[in-house]
């Protein structure tokens, strides 16, 4: 196994340079940055560290190899030629699972069983055997065709990374964990002043600040795949994490405020900020957006107010838009940064974003609009 791994992260689109400021954080370099996911080279520490300590990226993989593949003979030599045995054990467990978009190769199913017969027939070969109980380790093996381009990764992450651990259930149209840090990075809150989400749901937005302003690493407290890998030095996610455990700020106090219409969201909000051992700095309340006791002092609000397509119908969003544009409207020291995907969001809320950004929740396009006073 080299020294020097490619590693990829996949990131919502439109949050790229957040995680590339968090990559170069951890003392990597970028190499290749494109639209929903960012490359940069590291060792197997950066995998631990990038698997505990990463808020915006999606799952930690190791990039394989990258080739041209029409036909599926093209397919199998370039999976084959992947020097597997460097990371896969004679009993480990070695799933495949893959994607295809605008490629020759259009079945996903097919393609996946080429890529697992080429596995198969490499550590066979190397191996001596012809049959894999695969009993042990989890390597998970995905690929990704584009435009008849390939990419072969392993992932060392196992449960996607917005799976923190402390929300065991959600509302309806929930937000990943991801997306809210995304959006949190965005406005520059450290910590430092006043936080508010007056639609809060079950809470991932105000959890997600509380965490960040606190500098609790996002993986500190679950399990990651790669950390059962033989090849993984025994004992590094240990040392990452209690590495992590030392940098949380224990002094900062940070003041959020977080509140929804519906009391059911907010008791689950409660619950999960608790489960994540937030609870003291997060101030919860069942309240209509339109009438939330905001802060007069310099703060920020960041929300995800309900769409119409996910939640709501049109007319419904766009009188809550007004009503919103209205009562924020007499708090000029606090920042505004509302994610929508309606159309007609300014005009319903009265008045042009000094700024927006557009951002994918999932696969749904939206805009974070962004008002600075």
């Amino acid at each position: 196994m080299a020294d020097r791994l490619l590693l990829t992260i996949p990131t919502f689109f439109g949050t790229e340079a957040t995680l590339a400021h968090e990559i170069r954080s951890l003392g990597y370099e970028t190499t290749e940055v494109t639209d929903g996911r960012i490359t940069f080279e590291g060792d197997l520490e950066a995998i631990a560290l990038a698997n505990v300590n990463i808020r915006s990226g999606q799952r930690v993989l190791i990039k394989m190899a990258q080739f041209r593949a029409t036909t599926f003979e093209e397919l199998f030599q370039g999976v084959y030629n992947i020097e597997w045995e460097s990371f896969i054990q004679a009993d480990c467990a070695f799933p495949v699972k893959g994607s295809s978009l605008k490629s020759v190769l259009s079945s996903v199913p097919a393609c996946t069983s080429i890529v697992k017969k080429a596995v198969v027939k490499r550590l066979g070969a190397k191996y001596g055997i012809e049959h894999f109980e695969e009993t042990g380790p989890m390597m998970r093996i995905s690929f990704s065709l584009m435009r008849d381009e390939a990419i072969i990764y392993l992932d060392t992450t196992g449960e996607p990374l917005y799976k923190r651990g402390y929300r065991t259930q959600g509302v309806a149209a929930p937000m990943r964990e991801t997306l809210a840090f995304s959006m949190i990075d965005i406005t520059r809150w450290r910590g430092d002043r006043p936080f508010a989400d007056p639609f809060c749901g079950s809470g991932t937005i105000p959890i997600e600040a509380a965490l960040y302003a606190k500098k609790i690493a996002p993986g500190i407290n679950r399990s990651f795949v790669s950390e059962k890998w033989r090849i993984m030095p025994r004992g590094l996610y240990d040392e990452i994490r209690e590495e992590a455990r030392s940098l949380i700020d224990t002094e900062i106090e940070p003041c959020i405020y977080a509140s929804d219409i519906d009391e059911v969201a907010v008791a689950l909000a409660k619950e999960n900020a608790k489960r994540a051992g937030i609870d003291k700095y997060i101030h919860f309340s069942v309240c209509d957006a339109a009438k939330a006791p905001l802060f007069s002092e310099k703060g920020v609000l960041v929300s995800n107010p309900p769409y119409g397509e996910r939640l709501m119908d049109n007319t419904s969003c766009e009188s809550l838009y007004r009503k919103i544009g209205k009562h924020f409207s007499d708090f000029p020291n606090i920042g505004k940064y509302i994610l929508t995907s309606h159309e007609k969001f300014e005009q319903c809320y009265g008045r042009s974003a000094d700024k927006k950004r557009k951002l994918y929740n999932g696969m749904l396009k939206c805009y974070l609009y962004q008002y600075f006073k």
